[in-house]
This record gives C-alpha cells, structure tokens and sequence, in this order.
C-alpha cells in the first residue's frame, strides 16, 4: 500500500501519528500501525529530515561489523581534510602490511590486495575502506593518523564521547572485532556528522574504484542510485547480522526529505543482502512513495 502525501506539513502529521500510535492499534486516521515501522528482527533507528532520531525499542549494544568503518574514514578526513581532486596523502606499504593482509586473507576477513613497496593515496584508501570493505587498509589508516592503532582507538572512543555516543566501544578499526559494538541511535548521530562533509558524501556514493594492485573493486552497497540511496557503509558477519548505515531521500509534500538510519542485526543467508533489505523496508515504511 502507497501513500499520498499532499504537503509537507500533511506529511509531518501523518508520519507523527503513524509513531504515535500505541501498539495496541492505529492512530486515528492512520492506516499503518506504529509497530510495523521497524524491522521483525534486530534493531533500528532514523531521522526524517531535521526531526527527531527515533530508535527501535529495547536497544542494546550489538556488534556492528564493517559499520565501525564510518568513524575510521570520519577520523581520518578530519586529521586529513579532502576536496575535489585532490589525492591527499600517500602511504607506502610496508611488510607488516603485506603479512598482516596475508593473515586476514587466511581468516576469511575482507580485504584488498597489496603488494611490498606499493604506493597508496589517501583518496584510494579511503575507497578501500568503504566501497570493499578492507580491514587491512583499516589498520593501516589507523597508524598513519595516530601512530598506534592503540591510539587510533582512543581517538575514536573519545570521538565517540564527544559525539554523545554514550553507548559505543570501539576496540578495533575495522568492526571484525565482535568486541566493537553500538546502538543504532549512536550510530546514526554519527553518519548525521560524517555526511556533512562532501568528500565523505562523495566517497560513500562511488559505485566502484580502481585500486593500484586490487584493481577495480565494487561497493557492497548496492542500493546505490536506487530509490533515493545514497550511501552509506553495510557491515555483515555471524556476530552481528547484516548491517547497514544508510542515507536516502524521498519527496514529501513536493520537497526532498533525507531519511538518515541504520538496521542492525538482520539474519539471513546473504547477511549483506539482509541488511539492504530492511533499510529499504524502513524507509518506506517511514516515507512511503506516492501511488
């Protein structure tokens, strides 16, 4: 079933009601129940424009995999700020690097190819790290920003404070840790402040890139260029289900409306897949296409 929403302000209305509703029933005048906003399984939250974040009930912090990347590549552009073309800048890579690859390779991580004395830009691992998902060129973005990925870690915690993502923990760069967890308001407060740098938003709507040694890689986004997504980062392991950070627009009332959210622990056999589907769900239970 589509709605149509005639203005604005009739929009505001109607999908007030729609959350409002007590779970018993509609209300009044409503012709979806609030319940049925949210994901049958794991959690969500999300902000219709400028409105208010709303959040699935009972959250708890959950892992939240390849997800964890977006305050990587946050940290990163803020110690290192990118516009237009410029490729920011090159790091080089180093044995520990090529073994460290070898190594997640062998665990079944998700990663890029490297190759001893390879050069790479900040623009390219930046790419990595979003479109394919490499945990090792996580780790190695950690290190050029703090030295450490010890300290990267503190950065990102104290981030994370600073942000009032009070529920977060961030304990690798990555999200493979399990031990790295959140809850979906958290994360959407953050994604509220990544997508305000253009350089993020551009790099979170590549479709795919071209890497020195990796070639061509895809993002795993795949809703991209679809029903108003653009971006923002999927994450997906049997720790966590299929997650995905998300931003789309709609038209409500004439005007175009961002629906910023995140789904968090979605099951199924392709786990990414999963996690695509109840955003896409989400948002048109939240901002439903006209018929």
């Amino acid at each position: 079933m589509r709605l149509r929403v005639t203005s604005l302000a009739a929009a505001v209305a109607l999908l007030t009601g729609l959350l409002a509703a007590p779970a018993g029933g509609p209300a009044a005048g409503a012709t979806v129940a609030a319940a049925s906003v949210w994901p049958a399984r794991g959690q969500a939250a999300y902000v219709l424009g400028a409105g208010e974040l709303r959040a699935s009930p009972h959250a708890h912090a959950v892992p939240i995999a390849s997800v964890a990347k977006v305050m990587t590549a946050y940290l990163v552009l803020k110690r290192y700020p990118l516009s237009g073309s410029a490729p920011g800048f090159t790091m080089t890579v180093h044995a520990r690097d090529v073994a460290d690859w070898q190594r997640r390779v062998a665990r079944g991580e998700s990663t890029v190819a490297v190759r001893l004395g390879e050069r790479i830009s900040e623009r390219q691992a930046l790419l990595a790290l979003l479109l394919p998902s490499a945990n090792n060129v996580a780790i190695m973005l950690a290190r050029k920003v703090s030295g450490t990925a010890r300290a990267f870690l503190a950065r990102m915690n104290r981030t994370a404070v600073r942000l009032e993502m009070r529920r977060s923990t961030y304990t690798d760069p990555s999200g493979f840790d399990a031990r790295t967890r959140s809850v979906p308001a958290d994360q959407v407060r953050l994604a509220l402040v990544a997508m305000r740098d253009p350089y993020f938003r551009w790099l979170v709507s590549r479709r795919s890139a071209v890497l020195p040694v990796a070639g061509r890689v895809h993002n795993y986004d795949t809703l991209l260029g679809t029903d108003g997504f653009v971006g923002i980062k999927t994450g997906s392991m049997d720790a966590s289900g299929g997650c995905f950070l998300f931003r789309s627009h709609r038209l409500v009332g004439g005007r175009r409306v961002d629906i910023t959210g995140v789904v968090l622990g979605q099951p199924g056999r392709d786990l990414i897949h999963a996690g695509l589907r109840a955003a896409r769900q989400l948002v048109d239970r939240v901002a439903p296409r006209a018929a």
